[in-house]
């Protein structure tokens, strides 16, 4: 199959979308098919790469940061990017569509499958949809609704990676949704020490909850200490509020590739107690290296973790605190859950996962082959 791969965010660029894409695109082509991806283009970035026998197209945008975007910047992406999969529709024959986020990737998919009459699946990430991230995008998602609901209601598909982004969904529009799970590959381990060190891993907006590690913290008599890794507008806040706390955290700032191996496997312990989550690639890093993992209930990160962690309720500072003191003092708590995390984490394997996402593709190739003239 020739799949083309809308996706306005791909590795180096993003967050978790975009690493679940490439995920996705890496696992098909080594199944013996051939994937184009349409996305974003930014900094010293080249225009067209082949890498991993992915084909990337990366197309003019305005991008400030590397790891997040804001409203008006996705949107200045939709022209080139049409051109692009336009151009490439007229000098390949594909089978289907891939989209990964409703908006703004959807908007393009849909306009390309109207041009050209091809299927398009779309695969939602978190932030497209409605309630899932109202501090940044709930005016704009109250003035696309129309086009929004158009985008999934005409899709050939809709998937996503958890229960929680499917409820999400279908509380807005009335269409089924396919559930795959992200896939993951654990690096090797870079045999580092482990440490007596909590880790946090994230983008830095006010819904990922590393105020409260911090505020769980307070007071807390520990030699234990606490990194902080990634980058965001919400970072400076972070920071006054350590200091403000008498908090002594390292701030690591955006790691990526060996480096952040490296933090995940001398950690000992992950905490991540976001209000709002899909299906976090963190976890799956934090899980990978053998890390006992703090997260939260009732959002897409107890999905992730099962029964490999512990859960606490969202915005619960207090939570957080009393999980983190039993596990600095239990060092068997610990060992045992960095066991069931290691255990869980082979049921996404890419080997799987992308087995899933080829059974789907054929799926929705065979259905338009059927209805068509």
């Amino acid at each position: 199959m020739n799949i083309l791969c809308i996706c306005y965010e791909y590795p180096p660029v993003g967050g978790g979308g975009g690493p679940a894409c490439q995920g996705v695109c890496q696992s098909i082509v080594q199944q013996g098919h051939q994937v184009d991806v349409v996305t974003s283009a930014m900094r010293d970035l080249p225009r067209h790469e082949l890498r991993q026998g992915v084909q990337i197209h990366r197309t003019s945008c305005i991008r400030r940061h590397l790891h997040y975007s804001n409203t008006f910047e996705l949107f200045t992406g939709l022209l080139p990017a049409y051109r692009t999969a336009i151009g490439l529709t007229s000098k390949k024959q594909y089978d289907l569509i891939h989209c990964h986020f409703v908006v703004p990737s959807g908007i393009v998919a849909r306009a390309v499958a109207r041009k050209t009459g091809l299927p398009y699946i779309i695969t939602a990430h978190g932030s497209d949809i409605p309630g899932y991230n109202p501090d940044r995008f709930d005016l704009v998602h109250k003035l696309i609704r129309p086009t929004w609901r158009s985008i999934l209601r005409q899709a050939k598909v809709v998937n996503t990676p958890s229960c929680y982004l499917r409820d999400l969904i279908q509380a807005n529009v009335d269409v089924p949704v396919q559930i795959i799970p992200y896939g993951f590959n654990p690096p090797p381990d870079p045999g580092v020490a482990r440490e007596d060190r909590i880790l946090v891993v994230t983008r830095m907006f006010e819904r990922k909850g590393v105020q409260h590690v911090i505020e769980a913290l307070r007071g807390m008599q520990t030699h234990w200490r606490l990194c902080i890794a990634g980058d965001g507008p919400y970072l400076p806040a972070l920071k006054a509020q350590a200091e403000a706390a008498g908090v002594e955290v390292e701030f690591h700032g955006y790691v990526q590739g060996p480096q952040l191996v490296k933090l995940y496997h001398s950690a000992k312990v992950f905490a991540f107690p976001s209000s709002s989550e899909n299906f976090p690639v963190v976890l799956l890093e934090a899980m990978a290296a053998g890390c006992a993992v703090v997260t939260t209930s009732g959002t897409g990160c107890a999905e992730v973790v099962g029964d490999a962690a512990i859960t606490v309720e969202p915005d619960s500072p207090q939570q957080v605190r009393q999980a983190l003191q039993s596990l600095l003092s239990d060092p068997d708590e610990i060992a045992r859950l960095s066991t069931l995390a290691r255990q869980r984490i082979e049921r996404f394997h890419w080997d799987r996962i992308g087995q899933e996402f080829e059974r789907l593709y054929t799926r929705c190739a065979l259905r338009a082959e059927e209805r068509a003239p």
